[in-house]
């Protein structure tokens, strides 16, 4: 396996018990749960996979037993730089190919940089999804994690096509973004749905000595760059 993989990021098991890995230079790769590569799958949007960024998470639609579709994160070339984006398409018949793919969701301002995307997404039990985003990690860009107007430094709710949910608590507030679900955040890279509860937890890169891992409430403020529990 390892003679196989490149810079792998994200990774979710098939209904066969399959392993889709995404690689961040732009593409994903099928193994069995023992390691054998079963197929490379390409046909993606470009990505910009210089410093942090590139292909990154990948889930599978609720229904993609039936539907065949996977969504996935990038860091996607867009004005004049780059931003975290959520594209979705149709895995092909024969496991080689995306079908159809179109981006469904842009965490914008984009900007010229590197570093802190975000980039993991989740469903939840009702088949919307909930997406990281950072705030780019420059002194310059770290303000809007505090900005309702910006998609920077956020955890997003979003239906598969890319639309805020009806429920999200921003929606119809001038000049907010109605797809965010909090806000406060430097680099979320970790998100899980507890299976009995349905609560929302996530892991986020601090500065040093400042990881955190946070339950999540709706259209909570979760501190930074205000606030911090680690030092440059």
């Amino acid at each position: 396996l390892s003679n196989t993989l490149g810079s792998p990021w994200g990774i979710t098991f098939m209904p066969n018990g399959n392993l889709l890995i995404t690689e961040k230079s732009g593409f994903m790769q099928i193994f069995t749960a023992d390691g054998v590569l079963v197929s490379k799958v390409e046909g993606f949007p470009s990505v910009d996979d210089s410093g942090q960024g590139g292909l990154l998470d990948v889930a599978l639609d609720p229904d993609f037993a039936s539907n065949r579709m996977i969504y996935w994160s990038f860091s996607e070339p867009f004005g004049n730089g780059n931003l975290t984006a959520v594209a979705k398409g149709k895995l092909s018949n024969n496991e080689k190919l995306i079908e159809n793919a179109v981006v469904v969701f842009r965490a914008e301002p984009s900007y010229n940089g590197s570093l802190h995307f975000g980039g993991r997404i989740i469903f939840d039990s009702e088949g919307n999804i909930f997406v990281s985003t950072g705030e780019r990690s420059d002194l310059l860009t770290r303000p809007q994690a505090q900005d309702l107007s910006s998609g920077l430094g956020k955890i997003m709710k979003i239906n598969v096509n890319g639309g805020a949910v009806s429920s999200n608590r921003f929606i119809g507030e001038q000049g907010v973004k109605p797809e965010i679900y909090s806000y406060g955040h430097r680099n979320v890279q970790g998100l899980a749905v507890h299976p009995e509860t349905q609560l929302l937890w996530e892991k986020e890169f601090g500065v040093k000595g400042g990881d955190e891992i946070n339950l999540i409430q709706t259209s909570k403020n979760y501190g930074w760059p205000i606030i911090s529990y680690g030092y440059e």
